[in-house]
């Protein structure tokens, strides 16, 4: 099986987008991407939970921890209703920490498919990356319901 965005190793040709046909859908699959914090323990090794940690309200991020998607480690990411997978080795006794910094850096990076809707879906004026960026911009401010074109309510 190719990965999305990739060449086919037996054609050299593109390989099409296409979801896959598991009950779940993750990160990557959503964004067509794999992200470098997901290999690369690196990335995530110098993220502060406590002070990523919006408000201080630690309960949620308590709440995350380290599961696995089809034989993986990975996190869920209830912003997009997705799970990050994670193909670095983790540390024995850090797996729920390591998830939650992985967690942390994708909110972040604005890189959730969650967030990335915000632009056309939010209803509200709220920052765009959550309460983990400090000055991020909003969105939300100008929402308008989506028009189908052709298509008419039915009357009543």
């Amino acid at each position: 099986m190719s990965t999305p965005g990739h060449e086919d190793s037996r054609s050299g040709g593109p390989v099409p987008l296409r979801l896959s046909t598991t009950r779940s859908i993750d990160a990557e699959e959503l964004a067509g991407q794999r992200f470098p914090y997901q290999e690369d323990i690196s990335l995530v090794e110098d993220v502060d939970l406590l002070a990523a940690t919006p408000g201080a309200d630690l309960n949620w991020l308590e709440d995350v921890e380290l599961l696995a998607e089809e034989g993986v480690p990975a996190v869920f990411d209830r912003y997009s209703n997705s799970f990050i997978k994670i193909y670095f080795p983790i540390p024995a006794g850090r797996e729920d920490e390591i998830a939650r910094k992985v967690l942390i850096t994708h909110l972040r990076s604005g890189n959730s498919y969650g967030i990335r809707l915000k632009h056309a879906h939010a209803k509200f004026p709220q920052p765009e990356l959550g309460p983990w960026v400090s000055g991020s911009a909003t969105v939300g401010t100008d929402w308008k319901p989506a028009v189908l074109p052709g298509w008419e309510p039915p009357a009543h």
